[in-house]
């Protein structure tokens, strides 16, 4: 993975927060011993330079309880992908993968300093390449969850694949909204809650230690991503993650792990987000604009400084218009 930043590689500390907390230094120190990230102020933002941690720092482990930790690592255009890692009494469970065979690979010979155990569990939390592409280095045999909805779109994606890209397309779905597995040294649990960033966005919890793993339905101050999401029902997925019980560390797919607290007020301001992001297409559209001026006049306001703005506000604004118009399926 590169480790320099495009020249356009910009992104605030700023939210849609009152601006006096949006710029507080907020001192975060996880409980859980080892985080890389432990005892430094950070500011609240997806900007590794902001945040003060060298791209040299990068690949990492964030420990967040025995046993179970966050992968952080960097993808284009500078900010984290994220996957989780839960090493159970005779094997490994991982969380999403990583963008590229050579990234997931890395991963892989990561774990492995961490213990000598296999890698037996995989959750397809998203289908998105930045997360799949490198799956077909993971070994042979092991078990995959993944939603019905994804593994029809990896079944598309492998169809039109070219130059000798694979993807990997698991032998079948879960066939609820809920699967458990007990990797011996503590409980998994696979939740669907909704749609959001995809149609088949899948959510891991560990209640024994409150955690929530939500791969790409919490984008960590970066501009909502919706070239495939279902923007309102977004929004009511990610109240359905506030209101688990047995969570209170919520781990996102893009952007930084926070500690605890902080990482409960940075999904709400991703919430608030998308909402800002909805109601701004829809003055847009009432105004009566066409669409392609809509795109040329929305205002973002801060949200305009995090990750992703310049390239994803466009393509907000065609998913919550189709939503408006009833042409999402």
């Amino acid at each position: 993975m590169p480790r320099t930043l495009p020249s356009r590689f910009v992104a605030g500390a700023r939210s849609i927060l009152p601006s006096a907390l949006a710029l507080t230094l907020v001192a975060t120190a996880v409980s859980a011993g080892g985080n890389p990230l432990a005892a430094q102020a950070v500011v609240r933002t997806a900007d590794p330079a902001k945040r003060g941690v060298p791209l040299s720092a990068f690949p990492r482990f964030v420990k967040l309880a025995d046993n179970v930790y966050g992968y952080e690592e960097i993808r284009q255009p500078g900010f984290t992908t994220v996957s989780l890692v839960v090493i159970g009494r005779d094997g490994v469970l991982i969380a999403d993968g990583q963008g590229s065979p050579e990234a997931t690979q890395t991963m892989v010979d990561k774990i492995k300093t961490l213990t000598p155990l296999p890698i037996k569990w995989y959750i397809v939390g998203s289908d998105h390449g930045d997360h799949t592409a490198g799956n077909s280095v993971l070994p042979k045999g092991i078990t995959y969850v993944v939603h019905p909805n994804s593994l029809a779109q990896l079944k598309r994606d492998s169809a039109a694949a070219t130059g000798g890209r694979i993807v990997v397309v698991p032998p079948k779905a879960m066939t609820g909204n809920e699967e458990t597995i007990n990797v011996g040294t503590t409980s998994v649990k696979v939740l669907f809650l909704g749609r959001a960033h995809t149609g088949g966005d899948l959510m891991v919890q560990l209640p024994k230690e409150k955690i929530l793993f939500m791969s790409e339905a919490y984008l960590n101050r970066v501009f909502p991503a919706m070239r495939s999401a279902y923007p309102s029902e977004w929004v009511k997925t990610i109240d359905a993650s506030l209101a688990l019980k047995d969570v209170d560390w919520f781990i996102p797919g893009h952007g930084f792990i926070e500690d605890r607290k902080v990482s409960r007020e940075e999904l709400v301001t991703f919430r608030d987000a998308i909402v800002s992001v909805i109601a701004e297409v829809k003055r847009l559209k009432a105004s009566g604009l066409t669409m392609d001026d809509a795109i040329k006049q929305a205002k973002w306001g801060s949200l305009s400084d995090w990750f992703l703005a310049d390239q994803q506000g466009a393509v907000a604004v065609r998913k919550v218009w189709a939503e408006l118009d009833g042409t999402l399926k």
